[in-house]
């Protein structure tokens, strides 16, 4: 059976100076790398002979207003079916320079999962063969999931703040 310790151990010595902030939530091996190592480190683990992580399961965006440099991120959750392991990468961007290589050339799930995130918290995939809006209306200007709107209307007068605790 694989384990997380296997996987690393393979990773580092590979990768090594661009693995960090490795950590294993819930028992699943997570870890950040840079963009410049994103299709390396992917088309690696896709081919290997044993791990065969194959399965793009999830890609998705975030944003950590409060990290400077690192405003945005991708977060990928891969899935060996031969050794019924999954693992979490993670790689951050600047929100002045949101740019990430795509990785529609290794997991064709990637496509649809590549715009929608663009969409939503306008991270460019550079090479994406048709990145364009997915569900919002190409009009828009701004990136509905980024964190630079306040959760609720600050000029209402129908409410008190007691009854919210606060």
């Amino acid at each position: 059976m694989l384990t997380n310790e296997q996987v690393l151990a393979d990773i580092n010595s590979k990768f090594g100076d661009y693995v960090t902030d490795v950590a294993d939530p819930f028992g699943m091996l997570t870890f950040t790398t840079t963009r410049e190592k994103l299709v390396d480190l992917f088309r690696y683990l896709y081919d290997h002979k044993e791990f065969q992580y194959q399965f793009l399961t999830t890609l998705c965006g975030i944003h950590y207003p409060d990290q400077v440099g690192r405003e945005l991120g991708v977060v990928y959750h891969l899935h060996s079916l031969v050794q019924n392991h999954r693992i979490r990468i993670k790689t951050f961007v600047s929100i002045d320079n949101p740019l990430v290589p795509t990785l529609t050339g290794i997991y064709n799930s990637a496509n649809w999962q590549e715009r929608e995130t663009y969409d939503f918290f306008g991270i460019e995939f550079t090479g994406h063969p048709d990145l364009r809006r997915i569900m919002n209306v190409d009009e828009m200007d701004y990136f509905p999931l980024r964190k630079e709107y306040p959760l609720e209307d600050q000029q209402r007068r129908d409410k008190d703040d007691r009854m919210f605790g606060r």
